[in-house]
């Protein structure tokens, strides 16, 4: 009976070392995810502030001749309609 105490004890110690050990190494990993994912960051700030806006104002000036030529839109398909109605079938 004692046997099986010390063995329960010795298989709980175990069981506990092991998960202590997989925490210990999942927060390793965490601290390093968090530092490549900072490095990350600051890559993408320089990207963003030295290549991404000085396009903004050609972004800004194409986006504007899309919403002319999408605003063109419902009249020339009011239009294609009328002449669909007129063709002979």
């Amino acid at each position: 009976m004692t046997t099986l105490i010390i063995l329960s004890v010795v298989l709980a110690v175990i069981i506990i070392a092991v998960v202590a050990a997989a925490l210990i190494k999942v927060r390793q990993d965490l601290v390093a995810t968090s530092a490549d994912l900072a490095t990350l960051a600051g890559a993408l700030q320089t990207v963003e502030s030295e290549h991404l806006q000085p396009l903004e104002p050609a972004v800004k000036a194409i986006n504007g001749q899309f919403d002319i030529i999408l605003g063109a839109f419902p009249g020339i398909a009011r239009k294609a309609k009328i002449v669909a109605e007129r063709r002979p079938r």
